[in-house]
């Protein structure tokens, strides 16, 4: 693994989202789309989570994401940064906060 200098993790902007909707992606088993509060911004993600989340589940959840990823279509649909997870290979696990916080909080 290389590493990074701190100059290169400043150049992230991780942040609070909440999930306001959630939904299948028609024509995939893995994507969910995602609309998501930034607290006075909403967004659009795209998530491979599908095995592991049910969109019912999702809503109302606190999740960070990647909110300076360059936008891409998948699928069809603008994806507006990225869910941040945790994996080992068969589980999954989103990264969520263990207290309450103000949508948008970023990450140090």
């Amino acid at each position: 693994m290389e590493l990074i200098g701190i100059e290169d993790f400043l150049k992230l902007d991780i942040r609070l989202a909440k999930v306001l909707s959630a939904e299948r992606v028609e024509g995939s088993e893995k994507l969910l789309k995602l609309r998501v509060s930034l607290g006075e911004e909403e967004r659009t993600l795209v998530a491979g989570i599908a095995k592991h989340y049910t969109p019912e589940e999702l809503i109302g959840k606190s999740i960070l994401i990647l909110a300076n990823l360059k936008p891409r279509k998948i699928m069809g649909i603008e994806s507006q940064g990225m869910v941040l997870a945790l994996s080992d290979g068969e589980k999954l696990s989103l990264i969520v906060p263990d207290r309450e916080v103000k949508e948008g909080a970023k990450a140090s």
